[in-house]
């Protein structure tokens, strides 16, 4: 038999893929509040896992804004709660972060190397659990992720191609590496598996702006691409309370110098999710 993996947030948008991404391996999910150490403890116990995919997180970044307190409860807090569960049971951990560890003002990619400097909530909180992870664990950052379940930009973008909207107006300015939550999935399950340790940075190959990207999915979609309207960030109204990247776009060069498989590029992924939740 393979190795017992246990993933939390199983009910999110990546969590649910790696529920499906461990073929020949034991894969139980929990949708435990991490920010409690009882459960925490409870649930690790109850499975003694070999492995821990962290998945569980406070992802709305604007609300991270405005409860400071909750994002980092969760984010940072409960990222230790797993790992002492973890070692209690002598568990490799495996620990889901953003692009959102950056500031975004790079001209070039961010490798794994790079110093982070979170203007965001959201940002600081996730650095913070990163921060918790024993040296041996396994850091796994990417951006701008879509899928099957949760809320997510490619299915707002669908929702409003079916209602007509006209234009529909999406920022321009901001580049990132869309990534798709079962590539995603599956190249996690593999660093997961491996245990490799160190920080990774995981993401489909292809970049794009939030612009581009909504016209992908309209032509995915067959809707007209020239409904979708190009504006600042400066522009959105309402502002966000959140500060976003201007550069998302993750170099995945610890896989890539590892000799590791990378994604595949987002584009003909993007396509089959939009043919997905279309039915």
């Amino acid at each position: 038999m393979g190795l017992t993996v246990l993933v939390t947030g199983a009910a999110g948008q990546v969590g649910s893929e790696l529920l499906r991404a461990f073929a020949g391996h034991r894969v139980l999910g929990t949708t435990v509040d991490v920010a409690e150490r009882e459960e925490v403890d409870a649930a690790v116990l109850s499975v003694r896992p070999d492995r821990i995919v962290h998945a569980a997180a406070w992802t709305d970044v604007d609300g991270c804004e405005g409860d400071v307190d909750r994002a980092f409860r969760t984010n940072a807090l409960g990222t230790r709660h797993v790992v002492e569960a973890a070692r209690r049971v002598g568990a490799h951990v495996v620990y889901l972060s953003t692009d959102y560890v950056f500031d975004g003002e790079s001209d070039r990619p961010y490798a794994e190397w790079d110093e982070p400097r979170p203007p965001s909530v959201y940002g600081r909180s996730k650095l913070a659990g990163e921060r918790e992870l024993h040296p041996g664990d396994t850091v796994v950052r990417t951006s701008w992720v879509a899928g099957r379940h949760g809320r997510n930009f490619v299915k707002t973008m669908l929702r409003l191609a079916g209602e007509g909207q006209d234009p529909v107006p999406v920022v321009a300015d901001q580049l990132g590496s869309p990534t798709m939550a079962a590539d995603l999935a599956a190249g996690v399950a593999r660093l997961t598996v491996e245990a490799r340790p160190g920080v990774y940075h995981v993401t489909n190959q292809g970049t794009a702006t939030w612009y581009e990207l909504a016209c992908a999915v309209f032509e995915a979609a067959g809707q007209n691409p020239g409904r979708v309207k190009a504006i600042a960030t400066a522009d959105l109204d309402p502002p966000r309370p959140a500060p976003r990247p201007r550069m998302s776009v993750l170099d995945n060069a610890a896989l890539r110098l590892s000799g590791l498989p990378l994604l595949p590029d987002f584009r003909p992924s993007l396509q089959a999710l939009v043919r997905e939740l279309r039915g």
